[in-house]
């Protein structure tokens, strides 16, 4: 049939659609962008309705130019009779269920693993770990265990992919396959699993808490999977300083890891150990909540950044609040109280809000479907109905309207003319699905049986069944009836239960009855916001001999803060401001509506003391160099640089503090082993005072052979007594990166700044 007749035919069974249904269910979810509307979701002009459950026709059409064409229209491709059927209630809702199941079965590779996306070949550590945890781990658990295993170091670590700088340290998020990893053992209940993979668990864990754990009690490195640099961090922040900073999501990851980890030694025996994790999750969640946690705003902080005074960045990060919920570091009254404040724009919640002038949509001015699949489980567990309601609007939007489950979309309009995108995405499929199963059929595996815990708000009242559910060799049909957050009665084989099942009582083949109980849910907000942008990061500068302050004024900005070794000291409408007295200063805008930018580049006026190690060279010697530099290298201090790799001594000079004190150590140093956003050399080395390790330096990858571009580390305080001290830089185990082979850079000098 020729393309052009099909499409008009596709448009006609819409609008006949439309029609035949207006009358049946009413509106579902409606904002000021789109209405969701019995069979059909409307954005403007465009529309996308399910003339059957396998089949959905949209007439969107994208941005004119964007390279990246529209689906007309999905229609089943793969035999999906083998996995749940999902029947009664919202015709597209069971469409866009069975998408997924589609996609998900082009997801699998031959190899059985997990394809990333259709544009994405390969499996990445947090994609395939965040789609396991949501879906994978019930629908494809032997796919779901071969993509975990390939993410092993050839020495028995987990993986940390590619990333800002060189990958782990800078980007520390891979702790998230643990989770994951447990959650298989949930869907499968195969002992085996965690006797074949603690050994990596335990050593990924012992290596983490000796490389990024942060002087605040935090996990150090970039916020999990938002790893554009650029795109959620200020302009003037080098990855050494994205390594320092300590984000929310990422540290909220290393909880649920820790309690994860928790149950596996448990599950072995080893009881002491599983008491030790156990009690780091609830040290490391009480520092979360005491160093990001914001009243005034009602959620925490997205991360705390800076040099050698962090502050925090006040933004709400949507991932990281929503693990917070399912994860229990938020109690249950923050996490109502996190889904009434986080910001809510028409088309759903961003990655992160407000977002960033300057930067395209990617990360920044966003809305990822897998994000908002956990995004919608948080408001579940919380009970936040309309909270709820919107979140799965968000997913099932664009996913009508686009016919495929897209990787991320523009937050001003709803479109897909982002940076990168793709169909078919991995994560975007199993938040889809985790939508139905876990979250109107609360399908929630435990470590010894099944929980059930549906949410369904009063809007999406039927009576469902989801028929061939799989579960430890077992199958589960399951018929649900009513709506709310309470379960009215309950039955298994015919016979009253409770809602949780042991794994033991079940059958080959089980039937589960549930009736919700038809109660309204509490009443509870939802932050109404239209997209924010916040202005641009002011440059800021010391003049004057370090005694003044200066920087460059902000068109339509209110007023600036002035912020002295992470403390606010004052606000001001001028552009200059002393500093007389010695400090770590910087500058922050601030719009008319309280909105504020990015602190400015800490700039301080302490005394610095630069030196020099001995045995400088100029000329590069070792075989791990990945890119040989064409022509002499230049731009060091001195009479050279120190190179160190795997089999250099240390690097050692004295020093003499005047005082007793707060010291700040850091290097200056070249790194030409990989481009600054891929690969995974990043130089990493143990900070010894003294024969003692009080930090760790890492060393980023600032461009392949741009062996002249001389950078610093992250600083590390350290309290000296008056006196002479010896200061080590050396390669401890702890500081083996990801790419084993190459961990290699050049040191300049030591830096040490009288903090006092």
């Amino acid at each position: 049939m020729n393309k052009g007749i099909s499409i008009i035919i596709s448009c006609l069974a819409l609008m006949a659609g439309m029609t035949a249904h207006s009358q049946n269910q009413g509106v579902i979810v409606e904002t000021r962008a789109y209405t969701w509307a019995d069979d059909t979701i409307s954005q403007g002009e465009y529309k996308a309705f399910a003339p059957s459950d396998t089949r959905i026709v949209s007439t969107y059409k994208a941005q004119p130019g964007y390279y990246m064409p529209v689906s007309a229209e999905w229609n089943l491709k793969n035999d999906i009779s083998g996995y749940p059927k999902l029947q009664g209630g919202n015709r597209l809702h069971r469409a866009i269920y069975n998408m997924g199941l589609d996609e998900m079965i082009n997801a699998v590779e031959p190899d059985t693993t997990l394809r990333t996306g259709k544009e994405w070949s390969g499996v990445w550590t947090r994609d395939v770990s965040y789609s396991i945890i949501l879906s994978m781990a019930q629908l494809q658990p032997e796919a779901a265990r071969i993509s975990l295993l390939k993410k092993i170091t050839p020495d028995g670590r987990i993986i940390q992919d590619t990333g800002s700088g060189g990958a782990w340290p800078v980007s520390t998020d891979r702790m998230i396959w643990v989770v994951a990893a447990w959650e298989l053992y949930k869907a499968t209940g195969d002992k085996s699993w965690i006797e074949q993979i603690f050994p990596v668990v335990e050593k990924s864990l012992a290596n983490d808490a000796k490389t990024t754990l942060g002087p605040d009690g935090l996990i150090m490195g970039e916020t999990s999977f938002i790893d554009w640099r650029e795109q959620s961090y200020p302009r003037w922040m080098q990855t050494a300083d994205i390594y320092r900073s300590e984000a929310l999501g990422t540290s909220v990851v290393h909880v649920a890891a820790l309690n994860a980890a928790s149950e596996m030694a448990m599950l072995l025996g080893k009881k002491d150990l599983s008491k030790q994790y156990a009690a780091q999750a609830e040290t490391l969640t009480d520092n979360i909540n005491k160093v990001l946690w914001m009243p005034e705003k009602g959620y925490y902080a997205m991360y705390t950044y800076g040099r050698e005074n962090p502050i925090i960045n006040p933004r709400a990060e949507t991932l990281g609040l929503a693990l917070s919920i399912l994860f229990d570091v938020a109690s249950p009254q923050q996490a109502v109280t996190i889904t009434e404040n986080n910001p809510t724009t028409p088309y759903g919640v961003a990655i992160f809000y407000p977002q960033i002038k300057d930067q395209p949509p990617y990360h920044n001015n966003a809305l990822w479907p897998f994000v908002a699949s956990y995004w919608a489980l948080a408001n579940a567990k919380a009970g936040n109905e309309q909270g709820l309601l919107e979140a799965i609007g968000s997913v099932y939007r664009p996913a009508a309207l686009f016919a495929t489950n897209k990787e991320n979309f523009v937050l001003d309009n709803g479109d897909i003319a982002t940076e990168l995108n793709s169909s078919n995405m991995l994560w975007s499929l199993s938040g889809n699905l985790a939508i139905t199963n876990r979250i109107l059929f609360g399908i929630t595996p435990e470590k010894d049986g099944l929980l059930f815990r549906p949410v369904i708000p009063e809007a999406l009242e039927a009576e469902r069944s989801l028929s061939g559910y799989p579960y430890r060799g077992k199958t589960l049909d399951i018929n649900i009836s009513g709506w709310g957050d309470s379960i009215a009665s309950f039955t298994l084989n015919g016979k009253p239960h409770t809602p949780y099942i042991a794994a033991k009582d079940l059958k080959a083949n089980n039937v589960i009855e549930i009736k919700m109980a038809n109660k309204p849910f509490k009443n509870m907000a939802v932050n109404h916001k239209g997209n924010e942008k916040a202005h641009i990061t002011p440059i800021a500068w010391l003049e004057d001999g370090g005694k003044t302050l200066a920087w460059n004024p902000i068109e339509y900005s209110d007023h600036y803060i002035v912020v002295k070794d992470g403390k606010r000291i004052a606000e001001t409408r001028e552009t200059t401001f002393d500093t007389a007295t010695p400090g770590e200063y910087q500058v922050i805008t601030v719009a008319g509506n309280g909105t504020e930018s990015f602190a400015s580049e800490p700039k301080s006026n302490r005394t610095i003391t630069k030196i020099q190690p001995a045995n400088e060279t100029t000329r590069l010697a070792s075989a791990e160099v990945s890119y040989q530099p064409k022509e002499a290298i230049k731009g060091y201090h001195g009479n050279g640089f120190v190179e160190t790799d795997h089999k250099s001594e240390p690097v050692s000079v004295s020093y003499t503090a005047d005082n007793d004190g707060d010291y700040v150590i850091a290097l200056r140093y070249a790194n030409g082993n990989g481009p600054v956003n891929t690969e995974n050399k990043c130089a990493i080395r143990s900070v010894m005072v003294d024969g003692k390790k009080v930090g760790t330096v890492v060393m980023p990858h600032r461009g392949s052979g741009n062996w002249n571009d001389w950078g610093m580390t992250n600083r590390v305080k350290v309290n000296l007594t008056k006196g002479p001290h010896k200061i080590e830089v050396k390669m401890q185990p702890e500081d083996e990166n990801m790419n084993i082979k190459t961990n290699h850079a050049l040191i300049d000098e030591i830096q040490i700044t009288d903090n006092r």
